[in-house]
């Protein structure tokens, strides 16, 4: 996976999890749509992999 598909898919991960979730779908809705086969199954398996991320609550300091 390219480095900038792994910031976005981050980036998102840490939009949700902020309860902003228009602005995590407009970062990584560009990056999954423009991989090729071989990086959207890459993408799959890191969302599979992480999607406890999405859902985690962020920490308050």
């Amino acid at each position: 996976m390219r480095p900038s598909t792994l910031r976005a898919l981050k980036r998102a991960a840490e939009l949700t999890r902020q309860n902003r979730l228009t602005e995590a779908v407009l970062i990584a809705e560009p990056v999954i749509l423009t991989a090729d086969r071989y990086e959207s199954a890459e993408i799959r398996g890191w969302l599979i992999d992480h999607a406890s991320e999405f859902a985690a609550e962020t920490e308050t300091r």
